[in-house]
């Protein structure tokens, strides 16, 4: 099993770029596990990408950095043979 550093490392050198829905997956886990809990405002409703990317992290509210660490590489382990 790849580490958290690996995994992020190799997803961004991802050579076909995932569908939104997956990036905001690794997105919200990512954040998760580098920040913790969501520490900003909700953006506008006009604010469409930001606004999605806000919602994906917060969907993982509550969740240990170590607990998002581990999400985050299943997620990867999961998308990899699709987009390494």
């Amino acid at each position: 099993m790849v580490s958290f550093e690996e995994a992020t490392e190799l997803a961004n050198k991802f050579t076909k770029k995932p569908t939104d829905a997956e990036f905001l997956e690794f997105y919200g886990l990512f954040k998760q596990a580098t920040v913790g809990d969501v520490n900003i405002e909700k953006p506008g409703a006009l604010a469409l990408k930001d606004k999605a990317k806000y919602e994906a992290w917060s969907s993982n509210k509550g969740l240990s950095k170590e607990a998002a660490k581990e999400a985050y590489v299943k997620v990867y382990e999961k998308y990899a043979p699709k987009y390494a």
